[in-house]
């Protein structure tokens, strides 16, 4: 919180001032202390934040009472029996910024433009809105790169006046309403607000007859096919700019650009984490008593992985340099296996009988995990 003074004090106010008495001493003082009147002055741009919060307290009846009651701590986090009523009912406070145009209501640019004297007369050339296209691809696609063409649907110069606004022949004037600046001002109170001409878009001119297809926005929508390039490596959530693709600019102003965020499909055997992969691999038991080779998938194919003799269940090895090609070129990650020893479900008469002899012929030296947990759990219930 930026200010510990108090909120009546900050705006010098009584404590029974009317919601107007408020809002005519915030004016007032947001006005001497906005660091657009003040530029570089530290003190001031601090007095301004302090105003903003204490008027967004006060002007708030709810706010004002918990204030009243509990003072600052009202909306501390800690800051005793009112966090509960107030502090995380509200949370931390606006920029102040915000609460001055709330109050002095909406407008273009700085409202000194034109009460501090300056102001830019006509508008130039606008730039595009830029855009975001979510792209859903496979995790192959992720892996080994991809080129994708992709429709999006954007802004363009219209086809009919080229961007200009208006029909064929047409005429551009000055604009009546703001003279040929692409301002205007309207009073407010005692402030005069500048903000862009509603009726030629802070251009300064008009055409004399509309496009019939934009109507005057010198815009229309198109569909663009526009192709992609994904590397190897991406994914989930990176994004890739495409310069120049967004949505064309007013006024015959410069494209914004193209976003598109990547979303990759998971997979049935691979999970990532980062450039290296983990999967599961399952493995018959006399494969682990006994040690041997498995085929093991990688993003490259088969792989032979060996399992050394008395291997257990949840076993991870690593296969170094199978994993995901960088993004940025940086190597590969590995590839992480875990093996899971499969326990036979379903025996035969022969099967079982043999399964029995070979239980018979184990002892404690051949299942030391079995043995540990034995000792330990005769330590625990005393026996």
């Amino acid at each position: 919180m930026a200010s510990t003074r108090d909120y009546y004090e900050v705006l010098g106010i009584p404590h029974n001032a009317s919601v107007e008495d408020i809002k005519k001493s915030y004016r007032k003082l947001a006005i001497k202390y906005h660091p657009d009147k003040n530029p570089g002055d530290k003190a001031a741009e601090e007095k301004f934040k302090e105003l903003g919060e204490a008027y967004e307290v006060l002007s708030d009846p709810q706010k004002r009472a918990a204030y009243d009651q509990y003072g600052h701590a009202a909306f501390t986090a800690r800051g005793g029996p009112a966090s509960a009523a107030a502090g995380q009912q509200w949370g931390g406070f606006h920029d102040p910024f915000d609460i001055f145009r709330e109050v002095f209501g909406g407008m273009g640019g700085s409202i000194f433009e034109d009460f501090f004297g300056g102001g830019r007369q006509r508008g130039g050339p606008m730039h595009g809105d830029d855009l975001r296209y979510d792209m859903e691809i496979t995790f192959e696609e992720a892996i080994y790169g991809v080129e994708k063409e992709i429709l999006v649907d954007r802004l363009d110069a219209c086809a009919t006046c080229h961007g200009t606004g208006g029909a064929p022949g047409a005429r551009r004037t000055q604009c009546p309403m703001c003279h040929g600046r692409g301002r205007v001002t309207r009073s407010q109170g005692f402030l005069n607000i500048s903000q862009d001409c509603p009726r030629c878009n802070g251009e300064g001119e008009s055409v004399d007859k509309a496009c019939p297809q934009c109507r005057s926005q010198g815009l229309a929508r198109v569909q663009s096919r526009i192709k992609v390039r994904l590397p190897a490596g991406i994914e989930t959530g990176m994004q890739l700019r495409s310069a120049g693709h967004g949505n064309a600019g007013p006024r015959g102003g410069p494209h914004g650009d193209l976003y598109v965020v990547v979303h990759v499909k998971p997979h049935d055997i691979f999970v990532r984490r980062g450039d290296d992969l983990l999967c599961d691999v399952p493995i018959a038991f006399p494969v682990a008593a006994l040690g041997g080779q498995v085929d093991v998938p990688t993003i490259n194919g088969h792989a032979k992985l060996s399992i050394p003799a008395g291997t257990q269940s949840g076993t991870v090895f690593r296969m170094r340099g199978k994993g995901v090609p960088n993004v940025e070129g940086y190597g590969r990650g590995d590839q992480h296996v875990r093996v899971i020893v499969e326990v036979p479900a379903r025996l035969n008469s022969e099967q079982r009988k043999k399964l029995q002899e070979f239980a018979e012929l184990c002892g404690e030296d051949t299942q030391p995990m079995m043995k540990s947990f034995v000792e330990k759990a005769k330590k625990w219930f005393g026996k």
